[in-house]
Formats: structure tokens, sequence, C-alpha cells
């Protein structure tokens, strides 16, 4: 046992936000807030847990969970779950080190030796993406994602529509299996015109095909596409998930480890979705330490499918960062791809060692990354 002396908050590029949890033993573990855009925000929320969980056994990992939960009156949200999500992480960490085992050995075990794994190309504005996909099979991904439009109107023009039929055809044409990222920006008028015009061309599955809030449309819309739908990352408990789950309108789930409470609550997701028969693909355009943790938590989940990675991903490039998804390891092999697969991580906690001088350097006069802003031809805003 040992109590919680400290929890830090790191503030790192590209855009991502870590968490170390230190007991009075000197055990530690690292956990992920990032919650894209909104760094400030997680921030605040960590400095009221920090307030109240500083003292708390750092073994006792859902009492910490239950009392963040419930005992704070108001739940749920991006924020608030995102927060507990890097200490939730951190304690997962800092538990299975203190027992030098990896953290899929306390949710009961590996059920496979690999995780497969898939990698973007196209950027928000896709293009260029029969380049960028033989990048990715050099690199050792038999999948990507990529998404399926650039910024569309609320009724766009139909002749839009087919650019991203034409992209599909040329990655498939590689030999790569392909998934379509709607993004929640394809909004219903256009959303069935396009799952239409793809379905010929077999996509993995289309995720986000409408906006999450529009449940009753997503249920609509499931019952004319026969193409797997996938969504999740703005779903951010086991509650939010329970409808989508009920109304039997997805096929892949994608809850985000850094957004939806950590391990402790994504496990959860991920035992009722195997009740309705769906997949868990967790969502991870983030750092190496929720990739490890997703990654631990995949290893112990029989319905996990796919697992999404941001290796070279766009967004890593921008406002001229030069940190990517290896940059803060001190071993860069353990996410090596091969044949679309990156083995089982071997070593204790999250399996990953976080190379934190160079954390505490970059995060000294780190700026938070904000979220990208698109406009049509009149001026309005439109999604991301």
């Amino acid at each position: 046992m040992g109590k919680i002396t400290s929890i830090e908050y790191f503030r790192v590029l590209p855009r991502w936000l870590f968490v170390k949890v230190t007991d009075e033993n000197r055990n530690f573990g690292w956990g992920e807030s990032t919650l894209e855009g909104h760094t400030e925000a997680i921030e605040g929320s960590l400095d009221e847990l920090i307030g109240r969980f500083v003292g708390y056994e750092a073994d006792d990992i859902e009492h910490i969970w239950q009392t963040a939960w419930r005992l704070g009156f108001y739940r749920g949200g991006a924020v608030f779950m995102s927060a507990i999500s890097g200490i939730d992480i951190a304690l997962w960490d800092l538990k299975a080190r203190k027992l030098n085992v990896p953290i899929y050995s306390l949710l009961g075990g590996k059920v496979r030796d690999k995780i497969q794994v898939y990698a973007w190309i196209g950027g928000d504005k896709p293009a260029d993406v029969e380049v960028q996909g033989k990048v990715r099979i050099a690199q050792g991904f038999k999948c990507i994602k990529m998404n399926a439009t650039a910024d569309l109107g609320w009724l766009d023009s139909p002749a839009a529509l087919q650019e991203s039929v034409e992209r599909l055809k040329a990655i498939k044409a590689l030999g790569l299996d392909v998934a379509l990222d709607f993004h929640g920006r394809v909004h219903k008028p256009m959303a069935k015109q396009l799952a239409r015009a793809i379905e010929p061309h077999q996509p993995l599955f289309i995720e986000e095909p409408l906006l999450s809030e529009h449940l009753e449309a997503i249920k609509h819309f499931s019952i004319t596409c026969n193409t797997p739908i996938a969504l999740g990352e703005r779903l951010y408990n086991r509650w939010d998930v329970k409808p989508f789950l009920e109304s039997a309108a997805i096929d892949v789930l994608q809850p985000d480890i850094s957004h939806v409470g950590g391990i402790s609550e994504i496990r959860r997701i991920a035992a009722m979705a195997e009740a309705y028969d769906v997949g868990i693909a967790p969502h991870c355009p983030l750092g190496p330490i929720a990739l490890a943790a997703s990654m631990q938590v995949a290893l112990a989940t029989p319905n996990f499918v796919i697992q999404e990675m941001s290796l070279e991903m766009h967004y890593n490039s921008m406002n001229n960062s030069t940190y990517d998804l290896r940059n803060y390891l001190k071993d860069e092999s353990v996410f090596d791809i091969k044949e679309g697969y990156v083995a089982a991580l071997k070593g204790p906690g999250l399996g990953i060692e976080v190379d934190e001088v160079e954390v505490r350097k970059v995060s000294k006069d780190c700026k938070a990354w904000r979220c990208l802003e698109f406009h049509g031809p009149d001026g309005g805003v439109r999604e991301w």
C-alpha cells in the first residue's frame, strides 16, 4: 500500500496532456488526459481532482474512480471524464509496475498475442492518398483510415461525393482495407447518398456517419446501410453508450481511453458491448500513453477488433511540430508494425518506458493546441 503524494500533468507537443501519479514509496505511473483542443479545460479539472486525491491509497483504483464520478454530483462530459482518465490510467500503471506485471495480467490475462492496427492517411482535406497508402504499406500496415470527405455543407453538391468514391477505389486497388471516417461532418442529406455510393467498394467500416447526438437518425441510417457502422469517440461513459447498444444501431464501438474514464471504464464498456455482439475498436489519434493503455485493454478483451494509432498522423506535424508517437519513449521499438500487427507489450505496467526528461523539457513552454476551424463559401461554420 502507499498513499498518493503527487499528481502532475504535462502539456507536450504536438497536442497531448500526460499525467504522472507518485505514491509515498516512490512508485509511479503514467496516464494521458488528452482531449484535443481543450487542454486548459482539462488542466482545470485535474487541479480540482488533485486537491481531492492526494493522500488517497494509490491501490484503491476503483474507490478513487467512484469517488470522482459519484461525489462530484455533476457527472460525465468530455472534460471531466478526460481528467479522470489520465489519473485512472496512471494508477493502473503504478499498480502493475509495483507488482512487476503488465496491466493486462490484472484484467484477467491476455486473450491474444498481437494487436491489429491501422493508421491515417489523407488529412482533413484528403488528397494524394495513393502515395500515402504506399507509404503505409511500406511501414507494415494492412489497413488505413481516411476522412471520407473534406468539409461539406448541410446539403452539398452530389459531385462532391464522387471524389470520395474515387479515393476509396484507389486505396483498395493497393490491397489495403479502408475505414472511412465521416467525422460527423456529413449531415443526413449527404450521408445516406455517400453510404450508398461507397457500399459496392466495401469499406471496412463507416465511422461517425452522423453526429452521436442524433441517435434516432443513426438508428434509421443503420437500417438502410449494409456497411458496418462505427462510432464512440464522443461517448464518455457506459451510460452514454447504453442507448446505442440497445438500439442495435452500431456494429463497432470506438471508446477513447483518454476520454471515457480510463482503463476502469473502458473495460466495463467493452464487456457491455460484447453482450450485444458489438466489436471494440478503441479510438486513439493520441499519444503513446493512450495507445499503450488501449493495447493493454485490447489484449484482454475478447471482442476487440482493431486499434487506431497516430503514427505520423497529420495533426502531429501541425504548427511545425516534429514530435510524433515514439518521441517520448525510451524504447521506440515497442510499437513496431509487422504484417498489420503490433506485438503484445511485455514490460510491466503499460509496457512502455516514458522519457520523463524529455517530457519535462518540452512541457516548460508548450502552448495548447487549438481545434481547427472550417467555414463554407458563405462564411458559415462547417463541422470539423
